[in-house]
């Protein structure tokens, strides 16, 4: 909802915003409240009551501590609401319309989950949807092992998107806290998004995994077609019908079925458009340049294991952990060139997946850290020596202890 502004309603309306509560809005409305007082400015209906761009404005400055809503305050505003002015105030948002006005915006904010089997494209969605890499990528399924969250912050809402591990059958312990994750996550957001590739037909996976959902949530459900680069557009209108199909079939009630590329962004901006749009009114949750909120120690352990599983292959990708040791800024630099020391150890399982990590002559992991470096870098904004080790954590993927020292 949108509503245009005149010069003094902005003022106003720029010390009431950032509260919460449902709006309606009238332009140039005369508002008269219960001491009969009229005001001419722009009128909301908020609370089963009407209130004038004054009244906001005086309740705004009452929950920041300018003002206790007695006297003048009241006489503005009647008498303070139960449960305090801040539980009443609406979600206002000022923004700027296509002829340059000023104009009041509702603004939403909240959480969507991107959920799927392995390898279903839900981290490069991700990275997609945020417009930066906030994920790791790789086309080995599971690569995705702890939750992440990235952030889009647009003028109408703010939007977290969840990514989760890919929904499988455990064979470790490891696989069965994955899969608790997930369904942790399902239990906590806004909004799921399945995501189903264009180019695999859907299967006894995604049918478990969409009734988990259903089971765990009652939050909207969206079909989300990934990978529709992968296949033609006559065969991606058949893979439309059928998710319509699936979804008739089983009742999952799906708000809305979008088909993307996240490598080309094809209707990536449509796909934000619609989830921002399901989200509760609510404040912006995360500062507006914020992109994602992990720690850096994890944020640069998964850089360097991306690096890692690239060229290996059967069981070794399941393998590979990184924990970051430090990071530190290297002593007596000079200011200009800044130094900062990346310590790391990999851990594989047995001996001899140390030795396909460290390669002949140590040529691997010196592959592996030329890779990941100038992602840290990015990352830290100086120069990095990246310093990594390879030691075995013997079936650290079973073993509760190791799992715990590792951080899962």
């Amino acid at each position: 909802m949108t509503e245009q502004l005149d010069q003094e309603d902005v003022k106003l309306f720029t010390l009431a915003r950032g509260a919460a509560a449902r709006i309606q809005a009238s332009e140039g409305a005369a508002v008269r409240d219960e001491t009969g007082r009229t005001y001419s400015s722009a009128a909301v209906t908020l609370g089963g009551r009407t209130w004038s761009a004054l009244d906001l404005a005086v309740v705004q400055a009452a929950a920041a501590g300018r003002g206790d809503g007695s006297r003048g305050d009241r006489r503005r505003c009647g008498q303070r609401p139960r449960g305090g002015w801040r539980s009443h105030l609406p979600v206002l948002h000022l923004g700027v319309d296509h002829s340059g006005s000023a104009v009041l915006m509702t603004f939403r904010s909240g959480f969507v989950a991107f959920t799927g089997r392995p390898n279903a494209g839900k981290s490069t969605l991700m990275n997609a949807v945020v417009g930066q890499k906030v994920a790791i990528t790789s086309d080995r399924p599971q690569t995705t092992r702890r939750i992440i969250r990235g952030i889009v912050t647009r003028p109408d809402g703010q939007l977290i998107v969840v990514d989760t591990p890919g929904m499988h059958r455990p064979r470790t312990l490891l696989g069965e806290r994955l899969n608790d994750q997930v369904r942790e996550a399902w239990s906590s957001v806004d909004l799921i998004g399945l995501c189903l590739p264009a180019d695999q037909e859907i299967g006894p996976g995604d049918l478990f995994i969409a009734t988990q959902v259903r089971a765990a949530s009652k939050a909207p459900l969206l079909a989300i077609v990934t990978k529709a680069d992968a296949v033609s557009r006559e065969s991606l209108a058949g893979v439309l019908l059928a998710v319509q199909q699936f979804g008739e079939e089983h009742h999952l009630d799906l708000a809305h079925i979008i088909p993307v590329s996240a490598r080309e962004g094809f209707q990536v901006d449509r796909l934000t458009e619609e989830l921002i749009a399901l989200l509760p009114e609510g404040p912006r949750l995360y500062p507006d340049d914020a992109a994602g909120d992990e720690d850096i120690d994890i944020t640069v352990a998964e850089l360097i294991r991306e690096a890692a599983l690239e060229g290996v292959t059967e069981e070794l990708p399941h393998s590979i952990a990184v924990v970051v040791e430090e990071i530190v800024p290297r002593e007596d630099r000079p200011a200009d060139k800044p130094l900062t020391d990346v310590r790391a150890t990999v851990f594989v399982e047995r001996d001899s997946q140390k030795g396909i990590i460290i390669g002949k002559g140590g040529s691997r992991l010196r592959q592996v850290g030329a890779q990941a470096r100038p992602e840290i870098e990015r990352l830290l904004g100086v120069p990095v020596f990246l310093d990594l080790h390879v030691k075995v954590a013997k079936d650290w993927q079973r073993d509760p202890k190791q799992l715990r020292r590792l951080g899962f």
